[in-house]
Order: structure tokens, then C-alpha cells, then sequence
């Protein structure tokens, strides 16, 4: 398994931007693909985003389409999702996570990091 740890969270006003990062540990994580994953305050955790073993594709929440960017730098073992344009709404826990080959489920998740977006 792969260890993970997020950052980056913090307090910004709406229309504003954050950067989250993923730290990895372990020497195959350019095996996982990744993803990032939101609990918002009383609700269920939702997806956000993910990218591909190489980061050639990403897909994205139709809510987050245009706004957020997910990345990676497998030679670093990071992974990032840059967030624009944030809403009220998108205050949540985002976690990273990350899925072994030939696996249908995310099996490593970070503990998470609070972004709360003001009015």
C-alpha cells in the first residue's frame, strides 16, 4: 500500500483559489492511479477528480468541470488539485486517494484536509 498525506487546506473567500497537495510514500506510485475525494459538512463523501498511473487523462465531477485541476509528478510522488473560483459550497474535507492496478476501488486515503470557502 501506499501511504498519503494531504495539505493545502485553509481558509479563503469565495472566488478565491487553493493549491492541495498529496505526499506519497512507498517506490510504486507511479502504479497508482489517484484521486481526490470531498466530504462536505452532514454529507456523504463525493468524488472530485482523477488522474491516470501517467497523468495523460483526468476526469473531473461535473460540478468541478473548469474550475478544478488535478496533476501529478510521479517523480516527486505528488499529486495536486488546483482549485479556482471556489464557492461556499465547496467547503468540505477533500482527501486524496489511491488505486492499485487492476483494483475497482480506491484503497489508500489520506486523512484529509479542511478547506473552508467564506462568503
Amino acid at each position: 500500500q501506499v501511504q498519503l498525506v494531504e495539505s493545502g487546506g485553509g481558509l479563503v473567500q469565495a472566488g478565491g483559489s487553493l493549491r492541495l497537495s498529496c505526499t506519497a510514500s512507498g517506490r510504486t506510485f507511479s502504479s497508482y492511479g489517484m484521486g481526490w475525494f470531498r466530504q462536505p459538512p452532514g454529507a456523504e463523501r463525493q468524488f472530485v477528480a482523477v488522474i491516470s498511473r501517467s497523468g495523460g487523462s483526468a476526469s473531473y465531477a461535473d460540478s468541478m468541470k473548469g474550475r478544478f485541476t488535478i496533476s501529478r509528478d510521479n517523480a516527486k510522488k505528488m499529486v495536486y488539485l488546483q482549485m479556482n473560483s471556489l464557492k461556499p459550497e465547496d467547503t468540505a474535507v477533500y482527501y486524496c486517494a489511491a488505486r492499485a492496478v487492476g483494483e475497482p476501488d480506491f484503497g489508500s486515503w489520506g486523512q484529509g484536509t479542511q478547506v473552508t470557502v467564506s462568503s
